[in-house]
């Protein structure tokens, strides 16, 4: 049986959240949006490569070194396309997490998506974040 570290261990090793995705170092990882290009020209989180998740086994290798850290996201926790890519990336080899929260926890912690006309952002929603402040967690 499994302990309960090994299972935390695990989840942290193959999750992320939105805020350290947000606070990590530009190059950490490739942030990857694995939805479809109506989804992405809606908006998108900034720097992120478009790779919808069926097109990953053909085409990750010529946008994404291989040994390059990969996060993906998709639309939020209701879908498991970030999963489904995820999973596509570990089956080619990548060292990769799932971006918990996808889009929407992006949006409600107040952080900008990238859009035709410039990056947008709204207010952070108090249920999911707190204004003005870091959770501390």
């Amino acid at each position: 049986m499994r302990t309960a570290v090994e299972i935390f261990a695990e989840r942290l090793a193959t999750q992320t959240d939105v805020a350290d995705v947000r606070s990590a170092p530009a190059g950490e990882f490739v942030l990857v949006d694995s939805r479809s290009r109506a989804a992405w020209d809606q908006g998108h989180l900034p720097g992120a490569v478009h790779l919808p998740t069926a097109d990953i086994p053909a085409r990750a290798a010529e946008l994404i070194d291989a040994g390059t850290p990969v996060v993906t996201y998709c639309w939020g926790p209701g879908c498991n396309g970030a999963t489904r890519a995820a999973l596509a990336f570990a089956r080619l080899g990548y060292e990769v997490k799932e971006m918990l929260g996808g889009v929407e926890y992006w949006v409600r912690e107040g952080f900008p998506l990238r859009t035709a006309g410039g990056e947008v952002a709204r207010d952070p929603d108090p249920l999911v974040a707190p204004a003005r402040a870091a959770c501390g967690c």
